[in-house]
């Protein structure tokens, strides 16, 4: 999207040329928003991809991940243009750029 590359086989991303140094849970959770823009995911949709089991509960940790993906990957954390919150739902990737 953009100035933003993800290569899922080199698991990596860069930004404007820029390599990004991404967790291994920050890359695959950027990797499963991406391949499905568009797409809202709720944060148990999202820990049960993360995590490969199903998630019974409340975890925030996916906000503080997503904190985390945006003040690496946005130009303006506080206005974000790759990784879009869809309130009281979850988190999507946009299909606008």
């Amino acid at each position: 999207a953009g100035e933003l590359e993800i290569d899922l086989s080199g698991h990596r991303a860069t930004h404007a040329g820029q390599v990004i140094q991404l967790t291994p849970i920050e890359f695959n959770l950027l990797a499963t928003l991406a391949q499905h823009p568009g797409q809202t995911f709720s944060r148990a949709q999202l820990l049960d991809r993360l995590h490969g089991v199903a998630y019974d509960g409340f975890d925030r940790s996916i906000d503080a991940h997503i904190k985390n993906l945006r003040r690496k990957l946005e130009p303006d954390p506080g206005q974000p243009r790759y990784i879009l919150t869809v309130y009281g739902i979850g988190y999507k990737f946009t299909d606008e750029v």
